[in-house]
Parts: structure tokens; sequence; C-alpha cells
């Protein structure tokens, strides 16, 4: 019967890698730093490419510049597509392996895009990169869900994604000032060394989230029972498609706004610090939103920001059309634009994940999935729709905006701008 005690104790064994785990265990601030680093590695590797489009269309012969944008355009749809991997390998191995896989993996993509000698390889070399980089995006959010729910979790979100935005605001400059001194083929190199970099630091300092017995087996199965949980919700797709409507149109911004500066205002050399101004208040809308989530509510906050998202660009869309459209007005009415976008989305993405604690690796894949695909091609028609005016862009903003809105108001029954 002594024997009877000890032996129900193997909490006793996860008791001993416990005190090596709490060493590294970093602290709240530290965590959110962290999330931001991960999640940042996308927008870095989208957002630093932009200033060299150009010279990579030149170096490589691609003739069309709408064509150029494929180097971005291919990254977001190897994002889309990695989405649905790296969550349900989360859920059946845990966070840590397939996190610390992935990043290496996204090194190696990195430095074959930096010595392609094709337009062809280059797409594919960034394919591959979005589809092993896109574990950053899934299992930052997975991570952020194993310790947080509801407000609290919109609150983390907000906080790592005011510090996630230095990415933006800084990699178009960063992306230039390495064009001012080397060849665009450097700045692959130095998103393998940011890869490298926040591996290390993953490695050494982020325990493990999912504890061994929340763990599921990865099968055809699980998978479509994922699907089917978060299709089957009412509150996890209506949030997933409205914030898939609007990423489409960051996405198209994102595609047009280098030729935008280049051929409309003429001024290539403003873009990266008009880019970083709109990327700027987007954080202040991320932080505004860690202020006032937990008091307003997530469903309140998103409900008017995307309001004010939908007026915003029926106000640029008027000024495009009418021929009034210059660089301060778009600047300004931009960067009022991804405030309110920064404010829904932050809160969309953690209404959709409330439902889904139990799958949270899974439910997070499906959801990106989603958001990222159906949003890369709603970005990529925007982009190529590009015609020399600004009108392509603000039309897909407004027809996005009222859509989203309209899912929202479907989802909630008509009730709007409530707290709960």
């Amino acid at each position: 019967m002594a024997d009877a005690v000890p032996r129900p104790n193997p909490p006793a064994p996860p008791a001993r890698p416990q005190s090596p785990s709490r060493l590294r265990q970093p602290g709240f601030g530290e965590f959110v730093t962290l999330i931001a680093a991960l999640m940042a590695m996308t927008a870095l590797a989208i957002d630093s490419m932009l200033p060299a489009l150009p010279a990579i269309g030149t170096d490589l012969g691609v003739g069309a510049a709408n064509d150029r944008q494929w180097v971005v355009s291919a990254f977001v749809l190897g994002m889309g597509l990695g989405q649905i991997v790296h969550g349900p390998l989360s859920d059946r191995f845990g966070r840590r392996p397939v996190l610390l896989g992935s990043l290496a993996l996204g090194l190696i993509c990195n430095l074959v895009a930096a010595s392609a000698g094709g337009f062809a390889l280059l797409v594919a070399a960034r394919a591959a990169s979005g589809l092993v980089t896109a574990s950053s995006r899934v299992l930052a959010v997975s991570i952020v869900r194993d310790r947080f729910a509801g407000a609290e979790m919109a609150r983390v979100m907000s906080l790592a994604t005011i510090v996630f935005l230095a990415a933006p605001i800084l990699a178009p400059s960063i992306g230039q000032l390495i064009l001012l001194v080397a060849p665009w083929r450097a700045i692959f190199a130095v998103l393998a060394a940011a890869g490298l970099a926040v591996m290390v630091w993953a490695a050494i300092r982020l325990p493990e989230t999912l504890p061994r017995d929340r763990r599921v087996p990865f099968s055809l199965a699980a998978l479509g029972r994922g699907f089917a949980a978060v299709i089957g919700n009412r509150i996890a797709i209506g949030y997933t498609l409205a914030g898939t409507l609007l990423l489409g149109a960051l996405y198209g911004y994102i595609l047009s706004v280098q030729q935008i500066f280049e051929t409309i205002f003429h001024a290539p050399a403003l873009f990266p610090a008009v880019f970083a101004a709109s990327a700027a208040a987007m954080g202040v809308a991320a932080y505004l939103n860690s202020r006032i989530v937990t008091r307003l509510g997530p469903r309140h906050v998103s409900h008017r920001a995307l309001a004010a998202y939908v007026v915003l660009a029926l106000v640029h869309l008027g000024i495009s059309l009418a021929g009034w459209e210059t660089l301060l007005s778009f600047a300004v009415l931009q960067a009022a634009a991804l405030a309110c976008f920064g404010l829904a989305t932050a809160n969309m993405t953690a209404i959709a994940m409330e439902p889904m604690g139990r799958i949270a690796g899974m439910a997070s894949s499906v959801q990106g999935l989603i958001q990222i695909l159906a949003g890369a091609g709603i970005g990529i028609m925007i982009g190529q729709a590009f015609d020399g005016t600004t009108r392509p862009l603000f039309a897909g903003a407004v027809i996005a905006g009222v859509a989203a809105l309209a899912i929202i108001a479907m989802v909630e029954r008509g009730r709007l701008f409530h707290p709960a």
C-alpha cells in the first residue's frame, strides 16, 4: 500500500523538467516581445522586399511592373498553404519542435533566394519560404491561446502587435538602406540572420506551452474535424471571414503601394517614410486597444473600428474618383484606415479563437488558411488591377469593408457595437 501513494504520483517526473523550464520561462514583457518577434518574421519577409522590386525586376529581366508583385504574392500564397500544416503538427508534437524546425527551414529558403539566378527560382524559393515561415504566425497565436483567453488574449495580442509593428515600420527602410550599400540579394541574407536570431531566442527562452495530455494525434480525420469545428461555429467562421476581407484589402495596399509612389506621386524615396508612418498608426491603435479592450470588450471595439474603416475607405475613394488625390491626402487617410484595421482585426482574431480553446493549434491553422489564402487572392486581384491610379485600391477597400460589416451583422444577428 505504501507503493500505491508514489505510483499515482507521475507528477514527480514532470516536476524535474519543470525546474529548468522555470529558469527559462520568460516574464510577461519578454513573452509578449518574443511573440511579437515571431509574428514579425512574416512582415519582415514581405515589407523589406518592397523597395527592391524594381532592382529585382531589372536584374532578373522581369518586363511588366505588375509581374514584380509575385515576389511578394508567392510568399503570401505559400504562407497561406503553410497555415494548415503547422497547427496540426504542433497539436500533435508540441509547439517548440515545430516552431524551431520551421525557423531553420526558413533560414535555408532565404539563402536559396539570395543565390537565385532566375526569376522562376526566386519565386519558388519565396513560396517555400512562406510555407515554412507560416509557423511563426500560427504558433504565435496558438501559444498565446495556450496561456490566455478572451479579453486577456486580445490584450496580449494587442501588446504583441505594438512591438510587432516595428517590422513593417522599419522593414522598407531596412531594405532601402541595404540597397544603398549592397545588391538586393543581401536583403535575403539579412532575413536569414534575423530568422537565426529568433530561432536561438525561442530555443533558449520559450518553454513548451502545450502539455502532453492535451496533444492530439495528427490525422486527416482530425483535420476534417478541425475544419468542421471552425466552419460549423457561427462566431469562429463569421469573424474569420470578416478578417479575411480586411486582410485582402491590406494585401492589395502592400502589393500596390510601391508602384503608387513610383508612378503616381513620383516620389519613391519617400515611400519608406510614409509606409512607416502608416504602420506606426497601427501601432498607436494596438496600444489603445490594449488599454480599452478589457473595459469595453473586443466586440464593441472591433465593430466601431470596422465602421470607421468603411467610412474612411469611402472618403478616400471619393477623393480618388474626383482626381484630388495628393501625397498628403493619401498618407493621412491611409494611416487612419490602417489604425482602424489594426483595432478591428486584433479583436476579430481573439473573438474567432475564443470558442476554439481545445483545438487552438488546429483552429488557428484553419482560420489562417482561410484568411491568408483568400486574403491573398483578394489582394492579388487588387494589385494586378493597378492602372496608374489609386482607384482600384480604394474600391477594393470599400467592397471589403462593407462585406465584412455585413457578415458581422449577420453573425451577431444585428446586434453591433455591444460588449459581449
